[in-house]
């Protein structure tokens, strides 16, 4: 799945008119050197494909499992993953990084995600359970089948969240961002983001406890 999605994005890079016969930049960077998303960005903006690939592979997983969970619908979030990257891509020209480089990607993402809705009224919330990639097969049976349980409690509560709050736990928890970046994404004030954060950490803290 990640394969094909990164194989996508490169047909979406190198498919431009502009960088198809733009030169790929050389850039000499001492061994070791890790450059910022904003450098890689600008590095694109310039012509450099291979920098497109090195932002995918740094950050695809995260927005993938942010859209998955957002909208709780695998083929819903394969459609707009692949809206927010042909977005990112056509916005390169006019790119300036004025804010993290995540900060303007889950915007893009958060975009995407409300455009959807607003063009598909009845949006359905259908939970499809992944299987737990990380499951240690010499768990015993009682400890794995507990540990399913709670996640599909989480999950489940996740869907029933109001849907503010359920971005700002998603934005918090799988993209890692600061009050202050998901206020930003979402067009929120600070103390808005906070009180939507907490309340649903509560929320969710309280489904995922084992019931009385």
């Amino acid at each position: 799945m990640a394969a094909s999605r990164l194989a996508l994005a490169n047909e979406m890079a190198s498919g431009s008119p502009s960088l198809c016969t733009a030169t790929t930049l050389a850039y000499a960077h001492p061994m070791g050197y890790i450059p910022e998303d904003s450098a890689l960005m600008l590095r694109y903006k310039d012509g450099d494909t291979t920098a497109f690939e090195t932002l995918y592979r740094r950050h695809n997983d995260a927005l993938y499992r942010y859209l998955l969970r957002r909208c709780q619908h695998r083929d819903t979030a394969e459609d707009i993953f692949q809206d927010v990257w042909s977005k990112i891509i056509k916005a390169r020209a006019a790119y300036r990084p004025t804010a993290k480089f995540t900060t303007f990607m889950y915007r893009v993402a958060h975009n995407c995600f409300i455009d959807h809705v607003r063009r598909n009224k009845r949006h359905a919330h259908n939970i499809q359970l992944e299987p737990d990639l990380h499951s240690d097969t010499s768990e015993l049976p009682d400890a794995i089948a507990e540990r399913s349980l709670a996640r599909e409690r989480l999950l489940l509560a996740l869907r029933d969240l109001p849907d503010e709050q359920r971005d700002a736990f998603l934005l918090h928890e799988e993209a890692g961002l600061s009050i202050d970046q998901i206020a930003s994404v979402t067009g929120s004030n600070r103390e808005t983001t906070k009180s939507r954060l907490r309340y649903a950490v509560n929320k969710l803290r309280t489904a995922i406890q084992e019931p009385q």
